[in-house]
C-alpha cells in the first residue's frame, strides 16, 4: 500500500514539474496570432491585394464573380494603398513606378476617393484619346481593331444577357449563353487584348478629343457599350484618374464562380467554379509581363 502511494505521489510530482501554466499558452497563442495578422496586413499593404469583380465593365478580359490578385508594389505606393484606412498619411507615391499603356489597372474612384474600380490604361498624361465610330485613336492614329470570333459566356447567377437580349443564344436544352461580338485591340506599344463592341453606333463610339492631364490617366473598359469610363465627366462617371488614386496592377484570375455556390455548402465551391477562367494572366499580349 505504501509503495503504491508513493509511486502515485511520484506521478503527480513529474506532471506537475512538466506542466505549462494556462496563462502561457494563451500568451504564446496570442503571439502568434498577433504575427500572422501582421504579416498579412503588411504582405496585403505592400505586395498583394485581392478583389473580386462585381460588374461586366471588363469583359472579355474580367467577368462577375472573378477573384483577382492586384500587384500593389507595380506602380509604388500612396495613401491608397493601405486597405481599410481613409488616413491622408502623405501626398502623391512614393517608390513610384512608370504605368505602362494597356495596364489593367485597380484605382480609386476620383468622385469619393474610396470606392474601387479596374479600367485598363489606354491614356497616358499628355496622350490625346478620342473615339471615332467606335475605333480608338491615341494621338490621332488609329488603334488597330480586328474582328474574331465571338465571345461565349453561359448564362448564370452572376452573368446574363437581359441588357442586350440580342446576343442570348441556345447551347443545349438546360443552357443559354451571350455570344458577343468580339475584337482584338492592339495599341501603339504593341500590347493587345480583346474588347466587345455590343452596339454599332453606342453613346460613347464616338467622342470628342480628350487631353490627359498632367499626374492623371484614362482608363476604359474593355466592355466598351457597358462601362462607365473616363468617357464620362469625374461627376457620373470615371473622368481621369489620378496618379495619386492608383491602387496596384491586376495581375491574375485565383477564382472564378458562376454564381450558382453557397458559402455554407463547401462543394457547391467546386461545382460553381468556372475553370476556364482560373489563373488567366491580366498582362496584356506582347507585354513582358
Amino acid at each position: 500500500m505504501d509503495k503504491t502511494a508513493q509511486n502515485k505521489g511520484t506521478q503527480s510530482t513529474d506532471a506537475t514539474e512538466v506542466e505549462v501554466p494556462k496563462e502561457e499558452n494563451i500568451f504564446d497563442l496570442m503571439k502568434i496570432v498577433f504575427y500572422g495578422l501582421a504579416f498579412a496586413f503588411v504582405l496585403r499593404v505592400l505586395a498583394f491585394e485581392p478583389f473580386v469583380i462585381p460588374s461586366e465593365s471588363m469583359l472579355p478580359t474580367l467577368a462577375t464573380g472573378d477573384y483577382i490578385i492586384i500587384s500593389k508594389s507595380s506602380y509604388g505606393y500612396s495613401k491608397h494603398s493601405l486597405p481599410f484606412v481613409s488616413v491622408d498619411l502623405f501626398d502623391g507615391r512614393i517608390m513610384e513606378s512608370p504605368v505602362e499603356r494597356g495596364d489593367v489597372a485597380v484605382f480609386k474612384l476620383p468622385r469619393d476617393n474610396s470606392s474601387d474600380y479596374i479600367k485598363r490604361i489606354i491614356g497616358l498624361p499628355g496622350d490625346k484619346v478620342q473615339m471615332i465610330n467606335g475605333v480608338l485613336f491615341i494621338n490621332g492614329q488609329a488603334v488597330k481593331k480586328v474582328r474574331v470570333d465571338d465571345f461565349v459566356i453561359k448564362e448564370t447567377p452572376n452573368t446574363n444577357c437581359n441588357r442586350f437580349p440580342m446576343y442570348r443564344v441556345t447551347l443545349d436544352a438546360e443552357t443559354t449563353a451571350c455570344s458577343y461580338p468580339q475584337y482584338r485591340e492592339t495599341l501603339p506599344n504593341g500590347r493587345s487584348y480583346m474588347t466587345l463592341d455590343l452596339l454599332p453606333a453606342g453613346n460613347n463610339d464616338t467622342t470628342r478629343v480628350f487631353t490627359v492631364p498632367a499626374g492623371h490617366y484614362f482608363g476604359m473598359g474593355d466592355n466598351r457599350d457597358n462601362s462607365t469610363d473616363s468617357r464620362y465627366p469625374v461627376a457620373r462617371g470615371v473622368g481621369f484618374i489620378p496618379a495619386e488614386n492608383l491602387v496596384g496592377r491586376a495581375s491574375v484570375i485565383f477564382w472564378s464562380t458562376d454564381g450558382a455556390s453557397s458559402w455554407l455548402l463547401p462543394w457547391t465551391w467546386f461545382s460553381a467554379m468556372r475553370g476556364d477562367r482560373v489563373f488567366n494572366s491580366l498582362s496584356p499580349a506582347g507585354s513582358a509581363d
